[in-house]
């Protein structure tokens, strides 16, 4: 009976708690309704430190005061939330920098990829854009952004990630240094194959010569032939050229069944790599601040307070706009130690409200909040 005594007491707070909770609810509608005809920030993180510092206070104990500083953290992270929408509702929020399209302009564009003729990175352009472009190709991914930045291309096809590898992380920090953004992706399967020259046989090869990815990925084919000699490449298609310039039987390189197109080479064995599903996702980048209008993805990225919770509070924007957050990575920032900056991937459009809603909220409580792009 004592339990069943104090669980009434405990039904009965609670229905005073969601009536008040309801009711500075009420209140942070008139305080968004306030800083709509005033043009008041919704964040304001002095008076937030100020509130947290008074009601922890108020408390008894030690337990109590960690307890309070959450629940009043939550009330207020929630109140922020309702004012942001209202604000979204009213068109207060201001317009986002990006311009919707209906199509990318292709016709007449100007390619650039990393690496070399029969690269992956090529493949993948082509997938994308088809034949009827023109293309050239640098040395290296900085190259890339360079060209679209400064003009000499419209777009830019890069590895970001790799299924097995992970993250192609110098894509991730130069995303953030270049003002060039994503408007289109694209999936390649990678198979990797012995390439030889014309009538060589495997019984002929000595070394070997690929991308030390593709070594590895292709450790247990290469562990059957362990006296042939590996030397890595700094791309693929550059082993590949190689062996048509050495015109020496006794070399061989690991890349594409494209490359050998390319270079006129042949397929000594295909799928040397042991993964049936490794696959690369290449972006297309362009210097220009636009999206598809149907596009579904949202790449973002920023810095947080190095303090407890506040990556918590960040994620909080998604949860709360229902938006379904795919991907996080995260980058060590230089010259700050144990501090970083994040990169998320999730579902939606610039031009949906719930997108704006929990943009504009990361805009405010984040630091240097950036929008990689919608595609």
């Amino acid at each position: 009976m004592d339990l069943l005594e104090i669980r009434k007491e405990i039904d009965e707070i609670d229905a005073q708690i969601v009536q008040l909770y309801e009711k500075r609810m009420d209140a942070s509608k008139r305080v968004a309704q306030f800083k709509i005809e005033t043009g008041k920030k919704v964040f304001d993180k002095q008076r937030e430190e100020e509130k947290i510092k008074k009601v922890k206070s108020m408390t008894s104990n030690e337990f109590n005061r960690h307890g309070i500083e959450e629940l009043f953290e939550q009330i207020m992270s929630m109140s922020r939330k309702l004012q942001y929408q209202l604000l979204a509702e009213k068109g207060s929020l201001g317009k986002l920098p990006f311009i919707g399209v209906d199509e990318l302009d292709t016709r007449r564009a100007r390619v650039v990829f990393q690496g070399a003729e029969g690269a992956y990175s090529e493949l993948a352009m082509k997938k994308y854009f088809g034949d009827q472009i023109s293309s050239f190709h640098v040395d290296t991914f900085r190259d890339a952004m360079s060209a679209i930045d400064e003009g000499s291309a419209d777009f830019a096809v890069l590895p970001i990630e790799n299924s097995t590898a992970g993250i192609v992380s110098e894509i991730y920090d130069l995303l953030v240094e270049f003002e060039n953004y994503i408007v289109g992706e694209q999936i390649i399967k990678i198979e990797h194959c012995l390439l030889g020259l014309p009538g060589s046989k495997m019984e002929d090869i000595e070394r070997v010569y690929s991308h030390p990815q593709s070594l590895m990925q292709s450790a247990r084919f290469l562990s059957e032939h362990s006296d042939w000699q590996q030397i890595g490449m700094k791309n693929n298609a550059f082993a590949a050229a190689k062996i048509v310039e050495d015109q020496d039987k006794t070399q061989a390189a690991i890349a594409s069944a494209h490359a050998a197109q390319v270079y006129g080479l042949e397929v000594l064995k295909q799928g040397t790599n042991h993964s049936d599903t490794n696959s690369t996702r290449f972006i297309i980048v362009t210097n220009q601040k636009i999206f598809r209008k149907d596009a579904g993805k949202i790449s973002i990225c920023f810095e947080v307070p190095h303090e407890s919770g506040s990556l918590y509070h960040m994620l909080s924007h998604f949860i709360y706009n229902n938006l379904n957050m795919s991907k996080i990575e995260s980058r060590p920032l230089e010259e700050r130690n144990w501090e970083y900056r994040f990169f998320i991937d999730f579902e939606g459009n610039l031009a949906d409200s719930a997108v704006k809603n929990a943009l504009r909220g990361l805009r405010d409580e984040a630091r240097n909040m950036k929008i990689l792009g919608n595609y």
